[in-house]
């Protein structure tokens, strides 16, 4: 199982907005810490905004803040979410062309795995993930003194 790069990037704002708790982050901002694409950064803000993950202020002081306490974001659900194709393999989708499905047992254990997969996600938070975030924060560099980390 792989997640797409927008799921990533989407986890990836949850975090950063997590970690800096004061004030608002701009897409700019985020996307210079991360070094990813500011065009792909806001169609994936828009979506954590459609979802209420993130909350936005319009305007030239403008930017974005958690829309939710962290611990109310679970990543199973935000996975869910912002993945688009659960499909592991031609098998589970519609319109399913392969000859042996009938009688193939490989779906059932791709089935089983993928939701392992997401029950271990089921049982975490973005509050859990922020619990010790004094490395990440200095490697994006925000352990200055008024970024105060998720509780």
């Amino acid at each position: 199982m792989r997640l797409t790069r927008y799921t990533d990037y989407g986890l990836r704002v949850l975090l950063y907005l997590g970690m800096k708790r004061e004030g608002l982050s701009t897409i700019p901002e985020i996307a210079a810490r991360y070094a990813i694409s500011e065009n792909h950064l806001t169609k994936i803000v828009n979506e954590l905004g459609r979802l209420g993950h993130v909350r936005t202020v319009r305007g030239r002081n403008g930017g974005m803040a958690l829309g939710r306490p962290p611990a109310e974001i679970n990543l199973g659900a935000l996975v869910r979410q912002l993945e688009n194709d659960m499909s592991l393999v031609e098998c589970f989708e519609t319109g399913n062309t392969c000859p042996i499905t009938s009688d193939c047992r490989l779906q059932k254990v791709l089935g089983k795995a993928l939701a392992a997969f997401l029950a271990v996600l089921d049982e975490v938070t973005l509050a859990d993930l922020l619990a010790r975030p004094a490395g990440m924060m200095q490697m994006l560099g925000l352990d200055g003194p008024s970024t105060q980390p998720a509780e």
